[in-house]
């Protein structure tokens, strides 16, 4: 009864937004005690960002990244704090590597030509695990833990909105899902 909410807007579309958003909350001189990332895109149409990027890299993953790395100091004198990073088990369904085993970059933010929407959404599942993990690895002697999680077989929201195809998948799975 005595919490006290505030919204502010964070764009992770936008880098700039990010950092704002970054820069806004340090000056509260607040604790950051617990950071959830948890905004997606799915199933959109091929777009790039004002920073040159695909859209759903970008949201998905590189946005909340950004977030992560500009609050990084806030949460490590805020101990114990921890990040969780709600992914997806989409993520086991792709790869981001070359065929001789490296970290191949032009997937994460494909051509319109190389895009499509699952895929895209399996990669930028898959590097909110690896980084979760990494950042887990980095942080924890210093009181800040990060997880990530699945929230379940399809949750049914709204994030299949994007495209008939989807629409008609989440539909019909409707009765074997979770609701919010």
């Amino acid at each position: 009864h005595k919490a006290k909410v505030e919204a502010m807007t964070l764009d992770l579309a936008s880098l700039q937004s990010v950092q704002h958003f970054a820069e806004a909350f340090k000056s509260k001189n607040l604790p950051l005690h617990i950071l959830i990332c948890n905004a997606a895109v799915f199933g959109v149409p091929w777009c790039l960002t004002e920073d040159g990027l695909e859209s759903t890299f970008q949201v998905n993953h590189l946005g909340h990244f950004y977030l992560v790395q500009l609050l990084e100091g806030l949460l490590r004198r805020s101990s114990p704090a921890r990040v969780v990073v709600v992914s997806s088990e989409s993520h086991r369904f792709t790869e981001i590597k070359d065929s001789s085993g490296k970290l191949d970059f032009s997937l994460l933010s494909p051509s319109k030509k190389e895009y499509w929407a699952m895929l895209a959404y399996n990669r930028s599942k898959l590097c909110n695990i690896l980084f979760s993990n990494e950042l887990n690895r980095r942080l924890s002697p210093h009181g800040v833990t990060s997880n990530s999680l699945h929230p379940g077989n399809m949750i049914y929201s709204s994030i299949h909105r994007n495209w008939w195809v989807y629409t008609l998948l989440f539909t019909l799975a409707r009765p074997f899902t979770k609701s919010m």
